[in-house]
């Protein structure tokens, strides 16, 4: 049995929570530590359970509250090479190079690379001892086949789907933004995210969890609409073949896969 819960999502900050009975992990801390805390307390959740924070890369989104999390509960972090050489000042040593899968309680954690203006940002895969798969997989500019191959098979996908592109290009954002973004190392649009979820659905994933949406530049409705007429479009039909959600930026409930 697995449990999945996006804490917080999106550019103001970014938390995952991820389980078993025995305990779970967080991938980012991208807020503070004591709104993480109060998340998590609000779920029933005992803080001591957290056995380990995986960090998809440097930005500050995605790992503000680390030293104040660590300072009062003594887990190992995780991240790619780049991303640990990328953590700024006092955070610098925290990390460990994640060279290989990690397992831990039930849950086996393997990463992959993302295109991202970052050092070396990453996705990650989690499996659970009873056959269960999540991956998460956001701030990606494009969908690689690295990406693909990830994702693919996996029970439950959180998958970016930051902006909407006619909102991003007449938007107030400056040029170089707007090409930051819109870039294939920036964020995933609304229809390249949706371009892919038929494939997903149709190796396997009945969860679908959009994520990381651009509150100046993205409506959670128009995030779902797209994925929703790509999937129709395909031939597959919500709560028969998939469910599909969107995150909020915080307090999404959490999921549990039997």
């Amino acid at each position: 049995m697995a449990r999945f819960c996006t804490l917080f999502s999106g550019s103001s900050g970014n938390c995952t929570y991820i389980a078993t009975p025995a305990g779970g992990i967080l991938i980012d801390v991208g807020v503070s530590a004591r709104r993480i805390e109060a998340a998590l307390r609000e779920r029933g959740i005992d803080l001591r359970s957290i056995r380990a924070i995986f960090l998809t890369h440097e930005h500050t989104d995605h790992i503000v509250g680390l030293r104040a999390f660590l300072d009062k509960y003594e887990v190992p972090v995780y991240g790619s090479a780049g991303t640990v050489d990328g953590v700024p000042g006092p955070l610098a040593l925290l990390p460990q190079v994640m060279a290989a899968p990690v397992e831990l309680d039930g849950l086996r954690v393997t990463s992959f690379h993302t295109p991202h203006d970052s050092r070396e940002s990453t996705g990650y895969c989690i499996e659970t001892a009873d056959g269960r798969k999540l991956a998460v997989a956001t701030d990606l500019g494009c969908v690689t086949d690295t990406v693909r191959q990830a994702l693919t098979g996996c029970d439950l996908v959180l998958i970016e789907s930051n902006h909407d592109e006619r909102m991003l290009r007449n938007g107030r954002y400056p040029a170089y933004l707007k090409q930051r973004i819109a870039s294939d190392t920036g964020h995933l649009s609304n229809t390249a995210c949706a371009a892919e979820l038929a494939g997903l659905v149709q190796s396997g994933t009945s969860r679908i969890v959009l994520g990381h949406l651009s509150r100046e530049n993205n409506l959670p409705q128009m995030a779902y609409q797209t994925a929703k007429q790509a999937l129709l479009a395909a031939g597959l039909t919500e709560r028969r073949d998939y469910l599909l959600s969107v995150a909020a930026p915080v307090g999404t409930e959490a999921v549990t896969l039997f």
